[in-house]
């Protein structure tokens, strides 16, 4: 059985992350795996690009600049959400690809930003092999965008993308939720949500018709992510021993995706309570400084964090992990921090409480709810037996999420394909 995984990057986002453990979680169980992405960062033997020479990337760049620019026009010159949606206008036919050939079965998970384009997933579907794609985020099943927020289109026609600025020069949305529709009418393409919440929602879709839905999580190395000494960490990154450390972070800290303003409410909340004396706020990730002028909780910007290997010392030197996110799939910041035995504070929203059992391993605050927000701050360090919610996370993430289990369930659904 040789198994294809494509994807836009190799290492680039979490969608990334999460499909080159997949990669290596297939190999280990003995599945011939490999990857076929644009933007190749390592020198793994298993992952091959499409940039094949210095012409090639230059196209491609080029192929990821005239998406955006289309969308920017058709959006009056705006540039409103323009990275929040894809239009797949422009893409590399690999049908013909020595590694599509041989593949037994394709594998797609994030390719979007000019990897492929609809017409080259169209390519993909005429090979007549089983089609298995993983859902990171909701496009697969929209007409553009990646998070549906509060719309609800998808459901019958998205039309008049209401992320888009309203009378676009063309109506984008209902155009490609058509193109869609007739992909999945071919009926070989098996949709995975990494989440039970994106499965539900993908089966509301008309898109799909009767497309096959199931659900697998992501894996994760349980060798790399696991408890160490907190104090040990901490000397690492400089972080005061007499603190509690409530760790957030994000690809951009400012996003409103990731609820940055509900973290800022949340930590005002906090501003009269005594446990107030005891915080610190530790952020990563791009605009981690901005993000410090508007607490009221002293901040430790440590930045970008290279390698695995710095992040799971990060979520051992922290006691509580942070993520206010307002739409999300199954995060594997979530899942990192548990493997560490770091409880996490989340929103009801999404995968996330299918990864944190409240007041078990962590807290899920009310949606919206800063109030709560700041409730579970409080009870993670104040009142809940610390010990036990860390030992509770470990083991839920050793239960659900280990290579080895992942690795088993993609087998089956494999062989169900081949046979």
């Amino acid at each position: 059985m040789k198994i294809l995984l494509l994807n836009t990057s190799e290492k680039t986002g979490g969608a990334a992350i999460a499909c080159h453990r997949l990669m290596r979680a297939l190999s280990t169980s003995g599945v011939e795996t490999k990857m076929l992405v644009r933007d190749r960062q390592t020198d793994n033997p298993s992952v091959y690009t499409i940039n094949t020479s210095n012409f090639r990337k230059i196209v491609n760049k080029w192929r990821f600049l005239w998406e955006r620019f289309v969308i920017f026009v058709c959006n009056h010159f705006s540039k409103k959400n323009l990275f929040s949606v894809s239009i797949a206008n422009t893409g590399t036919n690999i049908s013909k690809h020595p590694l599509v050939k041989e593949a037994d079965i394709i594998h797609l998970h994030w390719i979007n930003q000019g990897f492929l384009s609809i017409e080259d997933i169209v390519k993909l579907t005429h090979l007549n092999k089983p089609i298995v794609w993983t859902m990171h985020d909701q496009w697969p099943y929209t007409g553009l965008c990646h998070y549906v927020g509060d719309c609800d289109s998808f459901v019958n026609h998205c039309s008049e993308c209401p992320q888009m600025n309203q009378g676009s020069i063309k109506d984008k949305a209902y155009k490609i939720f058509t193109k869609k529709k007739n992909i999945f009418a071919q009926n070989n393409i098996t949709l995975v949500g990494c989440s039970k919440w994106i499965s539900n929602q993908a089966s509301k879709s008309s898109l799909l018709g009767k497309t096959n839905i199931t659900s697998i999580p992501n894996p994760i190395d349980l060798t790399l992510y696991q408890p160490t000494k907190s104090s040990d960490s901490r000397k690492l990154f400089r972080l005061p021993d007499s603190k509690r450390l409530i760790l957030y972070g994000a690809c951009k800290a400012t996003d409103k995706r990731k609820g940055v303003d509900f973290l800022i409410s949340a930590c005002k909340q906090l501003s009269n309570d005594p446990i107030l004396s005891k915080l610190t706020i530790v952020v990563f990730g791009a605009q981690s400084e901005e993000l410090s002028k508007l607490i009221n909780i002293p901040v430790i910007n440590v930045g970008y964090i290279n390698g695995a290997e710095q992040m799971v010392q990060l979520y051992n030197a922290v006691d509580i992990f942070l993520i206010p996110s307002l739409e999300d799939n199954l995060p594997n910041t979530i899942m990192e921090a548990m493997a560490c035995g770091t409880p996490c504070v989340g929103f009801n929203t999404g995968g996330i409480p299918e990864m944190i059992d409240h007041k078990t391993n962590g807290y899920v605050a009310h949606y919206k709810d800063a109030d709560d927000l700041a409730n579970g701050i409080r009870w993670v360090l104040e009142d809940a037996d610390y010990a036990q919610l860390s030992q509770n996370a470990r083991k839920k993430v050793e239960e659900n999420y280990s290579e080895a289990i992942v690795a088993e369930r993609y087998k089956n659904l494999y062989q169900q394909l081949l046979s």
